[in-house]
């Protein structure tokens, strides 16, 4: 299960660790929409309203929870790459009891905010009690969900992407199956849906305890390593709080946006939320950089490589920029008919297409300031991609975004430069952010 990416190629290590990553995100993304597509097929407007608000919420809880987890992978890895053997069954250990007691904090917690949570997202009247019982049941099964993420950072911090990416392909299958059979056979509904994703989710859990049991870790996980100790628990806080944070602030911008735009009406709202699904398919690679960044360089830092985890970084960067060049370029010609595969109100398409050709932009943007955020956290700084994600919300994405709202009344096109124009933001900070490591440093 542990591979050292200490050694090799670092241009082969960084595809061979991100292309499973990145399926991963896909199947986790697909893994999303499943609930909603079956419960389009089988039930009303009212359940398919309250799996979408829902789903935003989990949404929004799970992307902490992995934020959370990165102070995991980037300790195990540092740990690793130094071959520190028992060291990292400390982290292993601490990490496992620090996220058993958050996940069953959470769970009790959020229970008592079920409704407060269900106003909070303006959920339709028809739609409440569905909501309600869809957060109710996923709120249960936040150990479950904590779990797995927290198992996969455990794969990734010891350099294996592979293992994570089968676990979510295991759950979403089951998810799959369990939604026809909860939805179609027994018609429950939005309550369904939160079934089938609470249960999938516990079945990749066990899969993974599984797959952990019959691998060979070359770790000796003694009583001690899961007795609480207070450097590794801050070690893993320090670096995962402020990403928590990062993503949790990034998640709260896109509703900001989202409520800007259905102020503008029907047609503006519908839109951006068709394009927002488009651009979350196509950062699957931008996001799957920070993650790799995050875990090959933690390692390679762990061994005093300090060139090899800056190679990660510009290979990172390069692989990023490409992507997004492509994209971004092949959108301005194909903007309305992708726009189009989701709606065929014309009004609708038009918009879209003004939008999504000035947001995609921020593919190559976002690109690189993942990878460098991914650098931050190897390095123990992951308090420079809080503040920077930070600034260029509160400086430019949110104002901007409102600001050409109001000023151009008739195109999307300037909110799409305003929500890229952000990111842009964030680039020239990390560049200083690194420049500044560097000399300091002197490595």
């Amino acid at each position: 299960m542990e591979r050292d990416l200490t050694s090799g190629s670092v241009f082969r290590n960084v595809i061979y660790f991100s292309l499973p990553y990145f399926l991963s995100y896909f199947l986790q993304t697909l893994y999303g929409m499943a609930d909603l597509f079956i419960v389009g097929q089988f039930d009303g407007v009212a359940s398919t309203t309250a799996v979408s608000i829902g789903s935003q919420v989990m949404h929004m809880l799970t992307v902490m929870i992995v934020g959370l987890a990165m102070g995991a992978t980037v300790s195990i890895g540092q740990s690793i790459g130094a071959g520190d053997k028992k060291r990292v069954s400390v982290f292993v250990g601490n990490t496992v009891i620090l996220f058993m007691g958050i996940s069953l904090v959470l769970a009790v917690l959020l229970l008592f905010f079920v409704k407060p949570a269900v106003a909070v997202m303006s959920t339709p009247a028809e739609a409440v009690s569905g909501t309600a019982a869809y957060l109710t049941i996923c709120f249960l099964g936040i150990p479950f969900i904590t779990a797995y993420n927290v198992i996969s950072s455990i794969f990734r911090g010891l350099g294996d992407s592979k293992s994570p990416m089968y676990f979510i392909a295991i759950a979403c299958a089951v998810n799959i199956i369990l939604d026809y059979l909860f939805i179609g056979f027994f018609h429950l509904g939005a309550s369904g849906a939160a079934l089938g994703t609470t249960l999938s989710q516990a079945c990749s859990v066990l899969f993974a305890l599984i797959a952990i049991k019959r691998k060979q870790t070359g770790l000796s996980l003694s009583g001690d390593c899961f007795r609480p100790q207070k450097k590794p628990l801050g070690k893993i806080l320090n670096i995962g709080i402020p990403v928590a944070l990062q993503d949790g602030f990034i998640q709260i911008a896109f509703i900001i946006i989202t409520i800007i735009a259905n102020r503008r009406g029907l047609n503006t709202a519908a839109a951006v939320g068709i394009v927002e699904k488009i651009i979350s398919f196509l950062f699957l690679i931008p996001s799957s950089m920070l993650s790799t960044v995050s875990a090959l360089a933690a390692q390679n830092i762990g061994a005093g490589k300090y060139d090899r985890a800056k190679q990660t970084l510009r290979y990172a960067m390069m692989i990023a920029i490409g992507f997004g060049l492509v994209v971004s370029i092949l959108i301005q010609f194909i903007a309305a008919p992708v726009v189009g595969l989701f709606t065929a109100d014309a009004a609708v398409i038009l918009l879209g297409a003004q939008y999504i050709r000035g947001y995609i932009w921020d593919c190559i943007f976002a690109g690189v300031h993942f990878s460098f955020s991914g650098y931050f956290c190897a390095c123990g700084k992951s308090g420079i991609s809080f503040l920077h994600n930070l600034i260029a919300i509160l400086c430019v994405r949110i104002p901007g975004v409102y600001l050409t709202s109001k000023i151009f009344p008739h195109t999307l096109f300037p909110m799409g430069l305003a929500t890229a124009t952000g990111s842009l933001l964030s680039v020239i900070i990390c560049i200083i952010a690194y420049r500044w490591l560097c000399e300091k440093s002197g490595k």
